[in-house]
């Protein structure tokens, strides 16, 4: 019988714990063994869907996680597993990344990588000093037409690349309608206060939605494009959530040897045109784009004669599936399945992601290739 991995869970501030939880828990070589949250700073005032005290509640009750831990290190000292798959707060993955090191633990963590380029780098040293595996699990990583869009754009299917742009846009983690994959409860409203007492709407906490979406945006153009971001200019703002402090819209330009990426996100607006992260790649032989065609993800491309190609994409191999195939690939045969989960290629767009923070701040364009890059 082919060997058996243990797993287990830290942090439940981030929802994408119920979806995650649940592919590790139904995968047949996988033990998820326990669980454990961080302390929030915080505490929360509401336990409604999508809370942390609700992640922990369903966790129990619909992916069966048997043994809950008051202190995730308590858990690791006793637990010995495997992998520790880390949907915390932002700003806790460094930390957390670095305690699982040091007990010979990998760690798989929920996008972004971290709160910023310097917590991003602690990981990765500590996972290189203590031999221990580090990955990065993004939910567009397991998005078929996302993959075939990138072939497409590799065989110069639309020319040569010149822009890349996506805009995602909700009503927040927590706002209104809110929907997350896993769970089939009906959102419940929160009050303005009460979604203030989260760490999604605290920026000491790495929360905001430039952290949450832009980092998707530097991702697939870092991807698409194949080769890093050279600077960036970012502007971020909190103009409909006056109850919080994080930024609730945000935009990033990013510059490129030649080319370039619009990043756009929001928390307080509601439509999308295309499916949600889906970027638009702009090219010199034509434009190609994701979208809902006669109710399948199809490709569109089109093609400076006015010509509309449609595509169908193949279904992904299985270890491109979800993290836990991933993760069980990467066990079995030594190698993450793919570039996107590597902790080299996140540090790059990582990279790119602070440097679109820096310059909110500062106002102006930021260098990517900054002093704390060059210092990592």
């Amino acid at each position: 019988m082919s060997k058996k991995y243990k797993v287990v869970i830290i942090g439940f501030a981030h929802m994408h714990v119920n979806e995650v939880g649940a592919y590790f828990a139904e995968h047949p070589r996988i033990d998820l063994a326990a669980c454990a949250d961080t302390v929030p700073v915080v505490p929360e005032v509401r336990v409604a869907p999508y809370t942390r005290q609700w992640n922990v509640e369903f966790a129990k009750k619909n992916i069966g996680i048997k043994k809950v831990y008051d202190d995730y290190i308590e858990m690791l000292e006793k637990e010995k597993p495997d992998l520790a798959f880390v949907t915390s707060e932002n700003i806790r993955h460094a930390d957390i990344a670095e305690e699982c090191a040091k007990r010979g633990v990998s760690v798989c963590l929920e996008k972004p990588m971290a709160a910023n380029l310097s917590h991003a780098l602690r990981m990765s040293r500590a996972a290189k000093s203590y031999g221990t595996g580090l990955i990065v699990n993004w939910p567009i990583a397991w998005k078929p037409e996302l993959h075939l869009m990138k072939k497409l754009a590799d065989e110069g299917r639309i020319g040569k690349l010149i822009e890349f742009k996506v805009r995602a846009s909700h009503t927040g983690p927590l706002g209104p309608g809110a929907a997350h994959r896993g769970v089939t409860d009906a959102a419940e409203t929160l009050s303005g206060f009460e979604r203030a007492q989260t760490w999604w709407h605290k920026s000491c906490q790495g929360g905001g939605v430039m952290l949450d979406y832009c980092c998707n945006g530097c991702l697939l153009s870092h991807w698409y494009f194949g080769k890093p971001g050279i600077a960036a200019f970012g502007m971020r703002g909190n103009y409909a959530s006056d109850w919080c402090d994080a930024d609730d819209n945000a935009s990033m330009l990013v510059r490129f040897e030649d080319s370039f990426a619009t990043i756009e996100c929001s928390w307080t607006t509601y439509f999308d045109p295309v499916p949600k992260n889906t970027p638009t790649l702009y090219g010199t032989e034509g434009v190609m784009m994701a979208g809902v065609i006669d109710g399948e993800i199809s490709l569109k491309i089109l093609e400076p004669s006015g010509e509309v190609v449609i595509l169908k994409p193949d279904p992904l191999p299985e270890q491109l599936q979800d993290i836990a195939k991933a993760y069980v690939y990467y066990m079995d045969n030594g190698e993450l399945p793919h570039k996107l989960l590597e902790p080299d290629f996140n540090l790059h767009c990582m990279a790119m992601l602070d440097a679109g923070l820096r310059s909110a701040d500062s106002g102006k364009m930021e260098l990517v290739n900054n002093a704390v890059w060059n210092i990592g």
